[in-house]
């Protein structure tokens, strides 16, 4: 049995094209890993994607025997930091970070959003999406698929334990050094955010 497709309108997906539309040659990074659709939506506006499957490079790097931020556990930190955003302070116009950041342990989201506001430029914006679940659980996985400004595909991928759950404080503290964060209420079990840089 094939689980359906869900088609979600976006006001926050909408607020981010908004932000990438009117200028060609950007950089963008989509860490949901490559999708012919999202690859032909962005480069449709002469940008350059991307594509990093965050979640199955977070699967490959497997926890060793050592105490929280002992130096096995930072080398892998740093590892994986290399793998997924080996790019100069600066380099990124946009980040799709979809749902990722919620099943990253908390040493390795404090260390992926510092690295995401290192790449960054000031002004870029990130669009993600946290679960509205109050505490950790198996969430719906899904890839996201552009199918226009407003339009999302979520196609599902089973289940997977969101690790780290936020409210709307929880959120914008995460995210203190950047310089706004903006919620969209949605219908959904998604919270939408943009974050500027």
């Amino acid at each position: 049995m094939t689980k359906e497709v869900v088609v979600k309108k976006s006001h926050g997906l909408a607020q981010f094209v908004a932000t990438i539309r009117d200028e060609a040659g950007l950089t963008i990074l989509d860490l949901g890993g490559i999708s012919q659709e999202n690859v032909s939506f962005l480069t449709s506006f002469g940008h350059r994607l991307y594509s990093e499957d965050l979640l199955r490079t977070l699967d490959s790097f497997t926890a060793e025997e050592d105490p929280p931020g002992g130096p096995t556990q930072r080398a892998q930190i740093e590892a994986f930091l290399v793998q997924c955003f080996d790019f100069a302070a600066g380099a990124l116009d946009g980040v799709l970070a979809w749902d990722t950041l919620q099943y990253l342990s908390r040493p390795v989201l404090l260390a992926t959003i510092e690295r995401l506001y290192e790449i960054l430029r000031p002004g870029a914006h990130m669009f993600t999406l946290f679960h509205t679940a109050e505490r950790p659980q198996e969430v719906p996985l899904y890839s996201y698929r552009i199918g226009d400004a407003e339009t999302l595909y979520l196609v599902p991928r089973g289940r997977r334990l969101a690790v780290q759950q936020f409210n709307n404080r929880g959120i914008e503290r995460l995210f203190e050094r950047f310089s706004a964060v903006k919620f969209f209420l949605t219908r959904d079990n998604l919270r939408e955010v943009i974050v500027k840089r």
